[in-house]
């Protein structure tokens, strides 16, 4: 298991899971989504190729219309 910080809080999760995984477990595979990565935003096409390990911080942002 990894230990990280997803959106501030401490979280267990798979090792060797994507951030892909990430969001599937969130229900976020549809929404329009942000995803920092220890300080640094990810590119959409990249979801996939990055694992989640020990100590990761993770910050999701989706987006919500409205006016």
């Amino acid at each position: 298991m990894a230990k990280i910080q997803l959106n501030g809080k401490k979280v267990l999760f798979k090792s060797n899971c994507s951030l892909f995984d990430l969001l599937k477990k969130y229900k976020l595979t549809n929404k329009k989504v942000a995803i920092e990565h220890n300080g640094v935003i990810v590119p959409k096409i990249n979801y996939k190729k990055i694992n989640l390990k020990n100590n990761d911080k993770i910050e999701i942002v989706h987006f919500i219309g409205g006016g």
